[in-house]
């Protein structure tokens, strides 16, 4: 799994429902924009973490039948859900990445880690450059 983007918020409310947990831990990784007023990114989140559970790979066709969303929302909302590196697409079909969302959280750590050694050494090289160490 590779991640391209990823958005942190922190939340401070834990929910008591799943739907609700699902919701908080899309925000949580800036998943779902206070623009999607429908909530048509979180539906098809939802859908995909469903197919996860049964192992099912899911056409946007069948996403958008599936959320009662047009093909083009969905394929924006899947464009999106690709950059950040959650959700693949193989042979016209999409997924999430992992097996469940822990792993997922711990390859986003793994990612966001690998990311902040590279710019550690950027900051290290900058400093000896122009003579801040």
């Amino acid at each position: 799994m590779r991640i391209t983007k990823i958005t942190i918020f922190n939340r401070q409310t834990v929910p008591d429902n799943v739907n609700d947990l699902l919701l908080a831990f899309g925000h949580s990784l800036g998943l779902f924009s206070l623009r999607d007023k429908d909530k048509s990114c979180y539906r098809i989140f939802i859908v995909l973490v469903k197919a996860l559970k049964v192992g099912v790979e899911l056409t946007s066709d069948e996403l958008a039948l599936q959320t009662g969303l047009t093909r083009g929302t969905v394929i924006h909302h899947l464009n999106n859900l690709m950059a950040t590196g959650i959700v693949t697409n193989y042979k016209n079909k999409y997924f999430i990445s992992v097996d469940n969302l822990e792993q997922l959280v711990e390859e986003m750590r793994s990612s966001v880690n690998k990311l902040f050694d590279n710019i550690g050494g950027l900051a290290k090289r900058i400093d000896r450059d122009i003579g801040l160490k």
